[in-house]
């Protein structure tokens, strides 16, 4: 490990939510074990979740491989139970004001203590980092935590390439290059003018509006999974898929994590049931299911527990109420769900969702199709019920059923507008543990497994772009100016 003023500085810095944040951090350690001293920044407000569930000291380095990571946060200017959280379309532009300033002051001072920031690297919903870094003089990248084919469908409807489904034509296909027909309900729901959610769509765009600006977008995919779609929007600028970045980052050894909430320890559960009879339940970090939908995926699980064709059992991730997300309500389990359930069944407020998925007792991962999740269960080898919600998840969705297939799909997303009745979660989990679908899904499921690791293997697609990536920040050729901070 060498002098530490001597290692290049690296500012990482995340919107302030989990699906944004691991991500980013896994990149940050891969970048420290290759030796460069890494910022890892965010907001106090995510800081606080993070101390609490995991031993984060500020400003503290951490030697990870040949470098080091260290977290700094910055305040948003709000109070800590300040609800305009809530409302993106009043955040945003808070965050931007008080992020630009705290930032910049950073760099200052980092400047001022003989450790120049080289680089900066941003995430989705903050593109005022590349603006930031380009008034500085800095070169800047991008860590796009979506599919590329997500990428690709912004990308055509930013700069109005193809028709998309307006007020006019609300259910009109869309056919976008080297992909498969999407119909309205399977592009990225906040493109379409029925979404409640018109701001995450402006903050998205956002970084459309600067995508000339990172001089490279690097993406959590790779190269095979997404070949035909990578090619096509490198020819718009410049992609380096380098995941699955949770399995390359489990080559830095590091037991620095990201999570909000401390996981539950489900090992010694998953040990005691025999192989590829657990469903895993998880809906990630924001999605929240109403009280009906979860009492029919509850009864569903009992008739299928009360079968005879096959030993079952479940691991469901229900987290409490949060004061701050989509949702605050309690939720509560049937009445006498537990007697019928026994050891077979455990649910938890948290989980360590890498270890679950990998372990040889997880048959399928029911899932609301986050990228996140998709990729970590195609990357373990695990077949995915999709109960996509909105964003991202519906086409991920499409794509893990009909493009990957390793999905069997439960609901169509939010703008179903229904809820999924008992009878239909307990035909779709038994079709995805038993008989002709099952076995095939499980072939293509490992199928990609074997896929993923090639690609973080050694001279892997994925390991050579990152170490390319590496390269070009260690020496600067990523943009030969001088920085003016």
């Amino acid at each position: 490990m060498g002098s530490m003023q001597a290692l290049v500085h690296v500012l990482l810095v995340s919107f302030p939510g989990q699906g944004h944040v691991n991500p980013l951090l896994r990149l940050g350690k891969l970048l420290a074990s290759g030796g460069l001293l890494i910022t890892f920044c965010t907001t106090e407000s995510f800081g606080r979740e993070m101390r609490k569930a995991t031993n984060i000291v500020d400003g503290e380095l951490t030697p990870v491989g040949d470098g080091f990571i260290r977290f700094e946060f910055f305040d948003d200017g709000l109070d800590e139970e300040d609800l305009k959280r809530l409302d993106l379309d009043q955040y945003l532009p808070q965050l931007e004001h008080f992020g630009k300033e705290l930032i910049g002051r950073m760099l200052r001072k980092y400047t001022g203590e003989n450790r120049p920031v080289s680089c900066l690297i941003n995430n989705p919903f903050i593109p005022w980092v590349s603006d930031l870094a380009g008034s500085l003089g800095l070169p800047s990248a991008m860590l796009w935590v979506q599919s590329c084919a997500c990428f690709s469908a912004y990308y055509h409807y930013f700069h109005g390439l193809v028709p998309f489904p307006s007020e006019a034509q609300m259910e009109i296909d869309v056919q976008l290059p080297s992909m498969p027909l999407l119909k309205h309900d399977e592009i990225p729901s906040f493109l379409h003018p029925s979404t409640p959610y018109l701001f995450l769509r402006r903050a998205i765009l956002g970084q459309f509006k600067n995508l000339s600006k990172p001089f490279c977008v690097l993406m959590d995919s790779f190269q095979e999974l997404e070949k035909d779609n990578i090619e096509y929007m490198s020819r718009f600028c410049s992609i380096k898929p380098v995941g699955p970045l949770f399995k390359l980052s489990k080559q830095t050894n590091s037991t620095v994590t990201g999570d909000f909430l401390k996981a539950d320890d489900c090992a010694a559960w998953l040990d005691s049931k025999p192989p590829s009879s657990v469903i895993y339940i998880s809906f990630g970090s924001i999605v929240r299911l109403n009280q009906q939908q979860v009492n029919e995926i509850a009864h569903g699980l009992l008739a299928l527990l009360s079968g005879d064709e096959v030993e079952v059992s479940f691991l469901w991730v229900i987290r409490p109420p949060a004061s701050e997300g989509f949702g605050s309500d309690k939720i509560d389990l049937p009445d006498g769900f537990w007697e019928k359930t026994g050891d077979k069944g455990k649910v938890v407020q948290w989980s360590p969702q890498e270890q679950v998925l990998a372990h040889p007792s997880t048959a399928c991962f029911v899932s609301h199709c986050g990228w996140n999740s998709t990729i970590e269960a195609m990357a373990s080898g695990v077949p995915v019920v999709a109960f996509p919600q909105w964003g991202d998840q519906v086409t991920d969705a499409k794509y893990l059923v009909d493009v990957f297939k390793v999905g069997i799909r439960l609901c169509r997303g939010e703008a179903e507008n229904r809820v999924i009745s008992r009878e239909e979660v307990e035909k779709c989990l038994r079709d995805a543990i038993v008989g002709p679908k099952a076995i095939e899904m499980k072939a293509n499921a490992l199928k990609w497994k074997k896929a993923a690791e090639e690609a973080v293997a050694e001279g892997g697609t994925s390991d050579r772009n990152f170490k390319a990536f590496l390269e070009e920040v260690r020496t600067g050729s990523a943009l030969k100016t001088s920085p003016t901070v």
